[in-house]
């Protein structure tokens, strides 16, 4: 099973999402939005990291802190964004690679693919 950490600041939408992609084989670790995302991805093992914010900006900082982390510079990341043009254009800005958007309103299996996706073996 490939370990998930999802950073989701709706409790019901993290509890929909954890179900749904424990469904498709993934063992997810839910937590509210946190700066120490880092520290939760090191704890759980995660082998990749969903950011669902309630706004881009506040998924842009952690996907941030994760990139910065001498550990995480490749940890795949999906980002589900309500702004998806801006986020697009922030992570072209930064010239982000293993990460995948996934815009609002999104389904489970959307995530999932992504998911599937960024863990595929290169």
């Amino acid at each position: 099973m490939r370990k998930v950490l999802l950073i989701d600041d709706t409790p019901e939408i993290a509890e929909l999402l954890t179900f749904s992609l424990r469904d498709l084989g993934y063992e997810i670790f839910a937590e509210g939005y946190t700066s120490a995302v880092n520290e939760l991805a090191i704890e759980n093992h995660a082998e990749a990291v969903i950011l669902d914010c309630t706004s881009y900006e506040m998924s842009e900082a952690l996907f941030d802190a994760i990139r910065q982390h001498p550990d995480h510079g490749q940890l795949p990341v999906v980002i589900v964004s309500d702004t998806p043009e801006e986020a697009e254009k922030s992570l072209r800005s930064r010239k982000a690679r293993k990460v995948l958007l996934v815009p609002k309103p999104f389904t489970a299996s959307q995530v999932g693919r992504a998911l599937a996706q960024l863990l595929e073996p290169s």
